[in-house]
């Protein structure tokens, strides 16, 4: 999602500066959104190239799995981004206490149109693009959407 920042995705933890024999070295902390997410290595390799290019030459990205990502961690900027480009973005994330129960069945989510706000849609496909987002369709404006899904 080129919309957004690792900032805004909630997935830059930390960045620390350390002095090293005189030179400074760059250690970032990155949570992915989900174990097994296949676009980490194109997140650490553009944060790498990145700060390569703005000059800092020791770049270390570490990748945290503790605590897990949450898609509550969007920035309101960046919900905002999804939006902009036709990307339904997630509600609060769930709260479990305890076990949690194996349900197959299509997860209702109450969501809107990101293009006509229409609050009538249907599920397409559990799994977009990606596995972190599902398809749904506007029942009003007929337009078919991504929705990031709630993690």
């Amino acid at each position: 999602m080129p919309m957004l920042t690792l900032s805004d995705l909630g997935v830059l933890r930390d960045v620390q500066l350390e002095e090293e024999a005189g030179a400074d070295a760059v250690v970032v902390t990155i949570t992915p959104t989900y174990s097994g997410c296949p676009a980490m290595a194109t997140m650490r390799d553009d944060l790498v190239h990145t700060l390569h290019d703005n000059g800092f030459t020791d770049v270390r990205v570490v990748v945290s799995l503790h605590p897990a990502w949450s898609s509550d961690w969007i920035t309101e900027g960046g919900r905002r981004a999804l939006l902009e480009h036709g990307i339904s973005a997630p509600g609060a994330a769930p709260r479990h206490d305890g076990p949690i129960a194996l349900n197959l069945a299509p997860i209702r989510r109450p969501l809107t149109c990101p293009r006509c706000g229409g609050a009538d849609v249907a599920l397409v496909s559990e799994f977009g693009p990606t596995a972190c987002k599902a398809v749904y369709r506007c029942t009003s404006c007929l337009e078919p959407f991504e929705h990031v899904k709630e993690i």
